[in-house]
């Protein structure tokens, strides 16, 4: 399996369809779907006809793929994924940061790490101008992630989404980093 990145503690991954019963176990779990689709877990089909192809997908203006299988790098274990996946197929200026772990890693810091790996990387070595990400509005473990990994607050925006479930009628949030901000932040001194 191709690694893209490790750090001190993770190894992200290309996934491959060996992956399908991780993916399955991850989107199986009320409590990690419950921001995604209300807590309704997946089924086989839905895995194989949906998620495995979505995250195979080559996305070739940053060399690869778009999404990858985050792994802790002393045991192995299967956490599960991050994406960092450019919103245009022809360029890699602007991309979407998300992550879905299993609920055994939250509170591990390891959202927090991946996400500040990839974006690292994305403005060093990809290319990348700008990257977003976006939640519920009362998702707030996300929105902290999104927070410790540098991005800021943009705007709330109301979906009309196809399912309602609960906390939608608060909305959404999107939050974003630009490399000149991400460079910026690099470049303060750090107050003990």
């Amino acid at each position: 399996m191709r690694t893209f990145l490790e750090t001190d503690r993770l190894v992200l991954r290309a996934f491959t369809e060996a992956d399908t019963g991780h993916l399955l176990a991850l989107d199986g779990d009320p409590d990690v779907m419950r921001f995604i689709n209300g807590g309704r877990p997946a089924d086989r089909e839905a895995i194989e006809a949906h998620t495995v192809p979505m995250v195979l997908r080559a996305y070739p203006c940053l060399g690869g793929r778009g999404y990858w299988a985050a792994q802790e790098k002393v045991t192995g274990t299967f956490l599960g994924w991050f994406e960092f996946r450019p919103l245009s197929e022809h360029s890699p200026a602007v991309v979407e940061l998300g992550y879905r772990l299993n609920k055994a890693a939250w509170g591990s810091g390891y959202a927090t790490e991946g996400a500040r790996a990839l974006i690292h990387k994305g403005f060093t070595d990809l290319g990348v101008e700008r990257v977003t990400a976006n939640t519920m509005a009362v998702n707030t473990r996300s929105r902290r992630v999104m927070e410790k990994a540098g991005l800021s607050f943009v705007r709330s925006f109301t979906g009309d989404w196809p399912e309602v479930i609960e906390g939608s009628e608060r909305g959404d949030v999107v939050y974003e980093l630009t490399r000149p901000d991400w460079q910026r932040r690099r470049q303060e001194p750090t107050v003990p």
